[in-house]
């Protein structure tokens, strides 16, 4: 998208707003399909939580793309999409019995990451179809909230337990049809997701009836001009040979399975936000913006270092800039960065906006949401209202005090 694009669609709908590029989205998407055309039978499920917007989940749909949900509601996000229940991955942690219950009566493909839970469903729905979650107790991730499969993760069957894993399947004679794990978000080393992936290879072995190898995801995508990324299509290659090479020796072409988000819709989104005001104070220069950790609360939690563009005046000499937001704490986007100079009422836009932005927003200090804009074939369609103060009160119910 070009800045003139940005600045037009701030002028039209307001700040803050989210911003989608699809032709990047599908980019992304045909890039990871083309890294794997070597295997026959390729299937991606994007990773529902990154946004969870249904004409997200529609545009993904028309690529070829199947869902990966963590909630009930985002199953039937997807089913509202148009996704098929065959096309849809349903792996929860820690979840209730009568949530998975729920998942079967619609009539998704289960995926489960705990003993316990594994017995009791077995025990229950011995036909049903069930993938398992495994923890491959690897370390990957660029951050320790989105690493996920070491040792101490909450998340899948420890790789340690495959003697009480084998004896629940055989005291229940459930139907396993796939091996799953992920071992985090932001992975770089192509070597060691290949190390997992051979984790994952001689879990598979234990079970003759699988149809599908599910590797997660967490590819790097880039954050700025420069930044190191995954490099998909070497990893491609490589997994891509090492896949075919184990389907030979299992007798059967399995379907290798992958569930990114980030990878996805990251570097499509755009956030815009409007200079509120410039504030000098003995040290810093502060960039005051109309938004804050409650829209775009990555940089807060995750520590991320997204890009800036000054896209009002984008050729300016560049200058120091702190920017934060308008929440009543401490509310940073940026530390000390080297910004075109900013003025009052200049058009801000936060790179990589698209994954884990605004799914993640809130309506603390009783904000209201911002609203979601499209950018599909050169124009601008609005798939998010802005929230009103009615959105605010809308499920509040009032008493006699």
């Amino acid at each position: 998208m070009k800045n003139k694009d940005l600045l037009q669609i701030a002028e039209d709908f307001g700040s803050p707003v989210y911003v989608y590029d699809s032709a990047k989205i599908s980019s992304q998407y045909k890039r990871l399909t083309s890294a794997f055309k070597n295997v026959k039978n390729l299937k991606i499920n994007y990773a529902v939580k990154a946004l969870s917007n249904i004409n997200i989940l529609k545009l993904l749909k028309n690529l070829g793309s199947g869902l990966d949900t963590v909630s009930i509601q985002e199953i039937k996000l997807g089913l509202e999409a148009g996704v098929t229940p065959d096309k849809i991955i349903y792996t929860p942690n820690g979840v209730s019995m009568e949530e998975l219950e729920m998942a079967v009566e619609l009539g998704v493909q289960i995926n489960i990451d705990n003993l316990s839970v594994l017995e009791q469903f077995g025990t229950k729905f011995p036909k049903t179809p069930v993938c398992i979650r495994i923890n491959p107790h690897v370390m990957a991730g660029g951050n320790t909230n989105i690493s996920v499969g070491h040792i101490d993760s909450k998340f899948g069957i420890s790789i340690h337990q495959m003697p009480h894993l084998l004896r629940i399947v055989e005291n229940t004679k459930m139907n396993i049809n796939g091996i799953h794990m992920h071992t985090g978000s932001d992975i770089l080393d192509v070597e060691v997701f290949l190390y997992a992936s051979e984790i994952l290879f001689d879990a598979a072995k234990n079970f003759k009836d699988l149809e599908f190898l599910d590797f997660g995801s967490g590819f790097k995508v880039p954050y700025h001009e420069n930044d190191i990324s995954t490099n998909v299509e070497e990893f491609g290659k490589k997994l891509s040979k090492r896949f075919n090479q184990f389907c030979n020796t299992y007798g059967k072409e399995l379907t290798l399975t992958f569930e990114p988000g980030k990878f996805l819709v990251s570097e499509a989104g755009y956030f815009l936000v409007k200079v509120n005001s410039v504030k000098q104070t003995t040290s810093t220069v502060f960039a005051q913006v109309d938004s804050g950790f409650n829209h775009f609360i990555r940089p807060m939690f995750y520590g991320t270092q997204h890009e800036i563009m000054n896209i009002t005046h984008p050729t300016k000499h560049k200058r120091f800039y702190s920017v934060v937001g308008y929440i009543c704490e401490t509310d940073t986007f940026a530390n000390n960065k080297p910004i075109p100079e900013i003025s009052e009422g200049d058009i801000l836009a936060f790179k990589n906006a698209g994954a884990y932005c605004f799914s993640m927003a809130s309506n603390y200090n009783a904000r209201f949401k911002p609203a979601e804009v499209l950018w599909h074939n050169d124009e601008a369609k609005l798939i998010r209202k802005r929230e009103t103060f009615e959105d605010l009160l809308h499920n509040q119910v009032e008493v006699d005090l």
